[in-house]
């Protein structure tokens, strides 16, 4: 989403696939007047996919589309050979996580990404992952997320937040802002609470997102799990939300607990930007992102007692959690900032044509001639 709201509309005439007519953001790309169509299939290795597939290649041929960027393991397997049968001079595979496919599907990526002329990860964590996994290393290209800075500003107050979610005004907040996963650890984040509140039994513990369906079987999990740990109203659910930069800006840590799989984490770069300290555990691309005693700390994994006492840390220590948020927020205008992404990867893209012999002037639309604006698909 982010890219599509920055890329160049002189530059490129961008196109959506998609599998579900729903999600927060649709109705932002519906807004936008861009074409956007749907391949509803229930599974990759079928008839229905088949016939989709085909429509979707027959789409790309109408429509003359340059490039092809698909995003995750199922646009992955159902993109990238219909678009390789339908001839686009540029496809674009994304990796954006340490895996956790199962090991047959695992296998059919890794055959679908051989089709692609380029698979973007964004995280060097993944590329060495991709290339232990036997991937060509000189198709990968590391393209790290950026963050809207504008969205984090020292005027941003979140404050009516407390109210709604029944949180008392002083009270700290410790923050997990994390798609329900069980990669992603939310039990530990729990358990490590249990000790949080023995310190500071005033604290309360915000998980923030949902699964891949409301009220998934994991989230229930997660809050039955917290009434026997005896957490109670300290550990509050909130749903997906779309405030995030609001909320960032009531909260006194915010906490990444993922044991596995993870790439480059979006909300650690949200909430080193909203200037909070972070706490994460040493996966995937977490390292990348958090430098370790200057921005956040970093725990090993499926450590509730690493997990309490870093974030205890910060508790006791404002001065310390100051400096670690302002140096977060410098951090990530330095290195993780949006427009640093997008120049990256219309570079990329143009790079990609160039060499397929679509010679461009990068500059303006004029010299490449009412005929070729490239036109781009991002399959979500």
């Amino acid at each position: 989403m982010n890219l599509w709201r920055s890329l160049d509309p002189i530059r490129f005439e961008l196109h959506f696939a998609y599998f579900k007519r729903l999600g927060h953001f649709l109705k932002e790309i519906e807004t936008s007047r861009r074409p956007l169509v749907e391949y509803p299939i229930n599974s990759l290795y079928n008839h229905t996919a088949l016939i989709e597939q085909w429509k979707f290649a027959k789409y790309i041929k109408r429509n003359r589309i340059h490039i092809v960027h698909t995003y995750g393991f199922h646009p992955n397997v159902f993109a990238i050979p219909a678009a390789w049968l339908a001839g686009v001079p540029v496809i674009i595979a994304s990796v954006r996580d340490t895996g956790y496919t199962t090991p047959i599907q695992s296998r059919v990526q890794k055959f679908m990404c051989r089709l692609a002329d380029c698979i973007v990860v964004n995280a060097e964590a993944i590329r060495q992952w991709l290339i232990a996994e036997g991937y060509n290393p000189e198709k990968i290209t590391v393209i790290r997320n950026g963050i809207d800075l504008s969205h984090f500003t020292t005027t941003t107050r979140g404050s009516r937040l407390r109210e709604e979610l029944g949180l008392p005004q002083c009270a700290p907040l410790i923050a997990v802002l994390s798609r329900l996963h069980r990669y992603k650890g939310i039990e530990y984040f729990l358990e490590a609470a249990t000790i949080v509140c023995r310190r500071f039994p005033e604290a309360r513990f915000l998980i923030v997102g949902e699964g891949m369906v409301v009220n998934s079987p994991y989230r229930r999990e997660l809050a039955d799990y917290a009434v026997r740990l005896g957490l109670g109203r300290r550990a509050v659910f909130t749903g997906f939300r779309l405030d995030v930069a609001e909320l960032l800006s009531e909260v006194a840590v915010s906490v990444l607990p993922c044991v596995s799989a993870e790439g480059l984490s979006n909300t650690l770069l949200e909430s080193m930007a909203a200037g909070v300290p972070v706490v994460a555990t040493t996966v995937g691309g977490n390292p990348e992102v958090v430098e370790q005693g200057v921005t956040g700390f970093l725990v090993p994994p499926r450590d509730p007692p690493a997990l309490a006492q870093a974030i205890c840390r910060l508790l006791d220590s404002p001065e310390l959690a100051a400096r670690f948020g302002q140096a977060g927020r410098k951090r990530v205008t330095e290195r993780f900032s949006l427009e640093r992404m997008v120049q990256e990867t219309e570079s990329l893209y143009l790079d990609l044509l160039n060499r397929g012999g679509h010679r461009i002037d990068p500059h303006t639309r004029e010299a490449w001639g009412h005929e070729f604006v490239p036109k781009l698909t991002l399959h979500l």
